[in-house]
This record gives structure tokens, sequence and C-alpha cells, in this order.
């Protein structure tokens, strides 16, 4: 049974300026959400009745459902809308692309950038789909580890190309705001499959991806 979507669309206290927010969401499930952060707000001491938490469990269960959003995407269908046959055999990157994901351990979120290749063998993809893929994975709750992979294996399966390489560079706020409170660390992780387990292949995107070239 598909979930009852429940569309919203606030024009904003200053309209002439054309802004308007449209929200999307699961209202069944937003219901049962509202419930159980408003239980959330009462176990850590507050008091969800006054002025200021009276629309905290619905902001917060709309806001989940966005973040959570890439579970109702699917990579590889967002891949295939846009496959063109090309004969480009060079690496093709897409660097510097906006991470932002939740910590399944603590759902707490983790940020940064990924930084994405391939070597194309007779398909190129529209440069929008890579970034998209990137966020349908990372609206999830992730490690980045698995985010990493993840990006990766879609890209082969679908294009089926020479080569695969993806790093991801994050800051996690479970390590800076919790725990061993380490406000510097950067975490990087990485994947590659085909040319880009060459030496000489990943040199050369390692260089890309870190050079100034804009």
């Amino acid at each position: 049974m598909s979930p009852v979507m429940k569309h919203e669309n606030i024009m904003d206290n200053y309209s002439s300026d054309g802004y308007s927010r449209i929200d999307q969401y699961d209202e069944e499930l937003l219901e049962k959400m509202q419930k159980n952060y408003r239980e959330i707000l009462l176990h850590i001491g507050e008091d969800p009745e006054r002025e200021g938490l009276l629309k905290t469990p619905e902001r917060v269960a709309k806001a989940m459902q966005f973040l959570t959003h890439g579970y109702n995407s699917k990579p590889e269908e967002i891949l295939r809308s846009a496959l063109f046959k090309e004969d480009y055999r060079e690496m093709v990157i897409v660097k510097d692309i906006e991470v932002y994901s939740m910590c399944e351990h603590h759902m707490l979120p983790f940020y940064g950038k990924a930084h994405v290749a391939y070597i194309p063998n007779g398909y190129v993809v529209g440069l929008s789909k890579i970034p998209r893929i990137v966020d349908a994975f990372a609206r999830r709750l992730q490690v980045q580890e698995r985010l990493t992979t993840q990006i990766k294996e879609s890209i082969q399966n679908v294009l089926k190309p020479l080569g695969v390489a993806v790093v991801i560079e994050a800051h996690h706020l479970c390590m800076m705001m919790r725990g061993i409170q380490k406000q510097n660390s950067v975490t990087t992780t990485s994947d590659f499959t085909g040319a880009f387990r060459k030496d000489e292949t990943r040199a050369e995107f390692m260089h890309l991806i870190g050079a100034k070239l804009h």
C-alpha cells in the first residue's frame, strides 16, 4: 500500500519576493513520529506544552523524513535515466559534491565532500546524476565506509565503465559533539574499481581532486 503523501505550499510572510516552501511527507507516518518525539521531550525532562516546543515534535518529524528521503530513491534508475552513447575513454570527474548524512550509530550528522570519477566504456551519464546518486545514498542512516562503496557499486553496475573512483572526506558530529570531542578531525574513505586500481591512474585522480583548477 503506497503512503499517503500530503503537500504543503506555504508562502513566506514576505510573499513579494516570490519565495515558497513546499513540504512533502507521509501524513500517517508523520503523526506516529510526532507522538514519539513528544515522548522523547518528556523523557529528557522537558515540557512539550511550553510555547517554544509546541510544534517541535511536528518539525522534527518532518525534518527526519526529509533527512532520510534517500530510502525512497532508486539510484540505479537515476543513472539509467540519462545514459548516452559516447566514444570517450578519458577520466570524468565530479568533485566537491556536498554530502550531508546521518551516522547510524548515534543518529548525528556527518558532512563533507565526495569526489567521484569514472572512465567511460561506451556510455556517459548526465553530470547532474552523479550528485543525485550521492544524495540518494547519503540521505539514509549511514556509515561513511558503506556510503563510499554504495556510490561506487551503483556507477559500476549501470555504466560498466573501465573504472570507478570514489573518495569522501567528512566531519562527524558524533566525534565533535560527544565522545572524544575532537573538532578538527576529518575522516577520509575511498573505493576503486578497474583502471583506478592501477597506481598511475589512481595518482592522477588524487592529484586532480586536490588541484585548484577553478
